[in-house]
């Protein structure tokens, strides 16, 4: 069990099989974790792990499963060895590469809390995060749209910017009653720098101007199967 969650430490039997990456005790607790670049180091138990990947969130899910392969007789030596050979997930913090300055990473964060996280991953990279977003879903996004906000604007610092695009629609009879223009107010009322774009084929033409030297463009969105062949087009264009 995660101990540094509240719901799932109370769900906990032994705590010897339990992991924390906070203070919470554990059996097997993350420590010192370091993003430098595009690359990570923490300590597990106090062996030292290094891994290709961005964002805390990486380490705890690294956390997890080093302790499910512990229990099954991996020592935490060898899980660091086979995790210093990590080469990541498609569409998961996928780096497409550095052109202009600008590092441009794909990611098929979906929900509130994993928007905030893959924000928050790339900005130890950046001076500035010009992150996109198309949600999916009508009714998803108006069920979340507070935590959409909520969760986006304490993720961004003053200078990152989210840009939106109109909600993906996969056909059916959804009503579509929300759009993401509707998010995007809700953010920049909470004073964030805030920007919707209805047709996402107008997005980098517009944002150009807004990436620098040192910047980090995010793109995010699920379901969608078009989703690849964009980021692509946004990467060639950039």
């Amino acid at each position: 069990m995660n101990r540094s969650h509240p719901l799932a430490a109370g769900l906990s039997v032994n705590i010897a099989n339990d992991f924390s990456s906070d203070i919470s005790a554990a059996g097997f607790q993350a420590s010192n974790f370091k993003q430098e670049g595009l690359r990570m180091s923490f300590l597990i138990n106090e062996v030292p792990f290094t891994m290709n990947a961005l964002g805390k969130h990486n380490m705890e899910n690294a956390l997890a499963a080093v302790t499910v392969s512990a229990q099954c007789g991996v020592s935490l030596e060898k899980a660091s060895l086979a995790l210093s050979k990590y080469e990541g997930i498609y569409r998961r913090n996928q780096v497409f590469g550095c052109k202009k300055g600008v590092w441009m990473i794909d990611d098929y964060a979906h929900n509130p809390v994993k928007c905030a996280a893959a924000i928050r991953s790339c900005q130890p990279l950046a001076t500035k995060v010009v992150s996109w977003f198309q949600p999916h879903g009508y009714g998803p996004t108006k069920f979340l749209r507070k935590d959409f906000v909520d969760e986006i604007a304490a993720a961004l610092r003053p200078q990152d910017e989210i840009w939106m695009s109109e909600i993906f629609y996969a056909g059916g009879t959804a009503v579509k009653d929300i759009s993401a223009a509707d998010l995007i107010q809700d953010l920049q009322e909470k004073g964030c720098q805030a920007f919707f774009i209805e047709n996402r084929n107008d997005f980098l033409v517009n944002a150009k101007a807004h990436l620098s030297e040192g910047s980090v463009l995010l793109l995010m969105g699920a379901r969608d199967p078009s989703l690849e062949s964009f980021a692509k087009q946004v990467w060639e264009a950039l």
